[in-house]
């Protein structure tokens, strides 16, 4: 039996949308896609997207809205506010990260490929900054009309590929006080243009890093017992310390540790006086994420004082879980479902848990929200390109379906 919903949840109006929408979506479709391969052509690493910023402010001030630059000069926040809206009711937000990654865009021949040896929008960002700049372009004009009824606030993000994320230079500025519900959607190459992918619950996993470092006297490897021996050391927390984490933690919280580099000494008989380990830390569930600093920082001190090293913890926080909100999903669900079900087939799919990471997640611990896969494979396309690699290109169909997915949900939204 399915458990009922509480009566505070937001629903989904059951009206039917403008008639006009899908028109005005249609109208913006060639800007867009010249907009996607402008960005795609001129790729900008985080925190110096100074020029999308300045394309970005430049036409939504030309569609009547007042975008506001963040304080590190890249990224931006508008709002849209109908007349007579009252104080403190809460904004829909929709999200979109506008940084490239550091790859060259390889293997590609197309006129809207980089021009910028070592720069490439390889994850899509392009197409959710056109998707999201899109959506404030319909509902300006939906706002003039006197259409839209719910304050919203669209958020162009810079530094999603930098951990621990650009979404804590927005949440800092203050880009979330308000908020009520946030969406975003990512590209997602496997799933056919026309549709996207959801799901409840955790969809991303957190990713951090970890260094160990551990310190003693030294001495000759004949006299082992008269120094700290920091190899032996090192080594056992190297073979333990992941077996003894996952023994400590819930097994369905998927926390995984996995070293990728090891160094101490430079000689074979002399017992080092300086030793590192690092790593990552896996989580697939957000409660994991928060305990395993402290269980971890409690294994690295009983192990290392074995042997009696002095040990230091570097704990860095990546970015925890994105973890869906069932009823967003459920909002995602039906409009994409009223917006574009012909009967030729679904138009949403399930999809799995990845185990990268994604900054929404902060996002999230402000106000629930969902992140949606947004399909961007071409019919005839063979395989599926992956994301991060140089070859990685969309459908750019997709831009409209997202548009028209957000404005929707924005136009029909009942209440937060």
């Amino acid at each position: 039996m399915n458990d009922p919903q509480p009566a505070a949840a937001a629903t989904v109006t059951a009206a039917r949308p403008p008639v006009d929408l899908r028109a005005r979506v249609a109208s913006y479709q060639d800007e867009l896609i010249e907009l996607r391969r402008d960005l795609h052509r001129h790729p900008e690493l985080g925190r110096q997207e100074f020029r999308t910023t300045r394309l970005l402010r430049e036409r939504l001030a030309a569609a009547g809205l007042e975008p506001r630059v963040l304080p590190g000069g890249t990224g931006l926040l508008v709002d849209l506010v109908p007349p007579g809206t009252a104080p403190g009711t809460p904004l829909l937000a929709f999200r979109a990260d506008i940084d490239a990654l550091p790859i060259d865009d390889a293997k590609k021949d197309v006129p809207y490929r980089s021009t910028l040896p070592g720069r490439a929008h390889a994850c899509g960002h392009d197409v959710h900054t056109a998707v999201v700049l899109g959506t404030g372009l319909v509902l300006a004009e939906a706002l003039a009309a006197g259409e839209l009824t719910r304050p919203v606030r669209l958020v162009f993000q810079p530094a999603e590929e930098m951990m621990p994320g650009g979404a804590l230079d927005v949440i800092a500025a203050g880009g979330m006080e308000g908020v009520g519900r946030i969406f975003a959607v990512h590209c997602d190459p496997k799933v056919p243009v026309g549709r996207i992918a959801l799901k409840a619950g955790a969809i991303t996993s957190a990713c951090d890093k970890v260094r160990i470092s551990l310190d003693g006297p030294g001495g000759h490897t004949a006299r082992p017992h008269l120094t700290t021996d920091l190899v032996g050391a090192v080594a056992k927390l190297a073979a333990e310390l992941p077996a003894a984490l996952s023994r400590r933690m819930d097994p369905r919280w998927g926390v995984s540790l996995v070293w990728g580099r090891i160094a101490s000494g430079s000689a074979p008989n002399v017992i080092p006086q300086h030793a590192e380990l690092e790593g990552t830390v896996r989580c697939l569930e957000l409660a994991g994420w928060r305990e395993a600093p402290e269980v971890m920082e409690d294994l690295v001190a009983h192990l290392a004082e074995t042997y009696r090293a002095k040990w230091s913890l570097d704990y860095h926080r990546g970015v925890p879980p994105v973890v869906n909100e069932a009823v967003s999903i459920e909002q995602l669900e039906t409009v994409m479902n009223a917006r574009f079900a012909d009967g030729r087939g679904p138009v949403v799919e399930p999809t799995e848990q990845s185990l990268g990471g994604e900054d929404f997640s902060w996002y999230l611990e402000h106000a629930p929200g969902a992140l949606a896969r947004l399909g961007v494979r071409g019919p005839h396309e063979k395989g599926a390109r992956d994301l991060h690699q140089g070859d990685f290109d969309a459908d750019e169909r997709a831009i409209a379906v997202g548009v028209e997915l957000f404005a929707a949900l924005a136009l029909e939204h009942a209440r937060i």
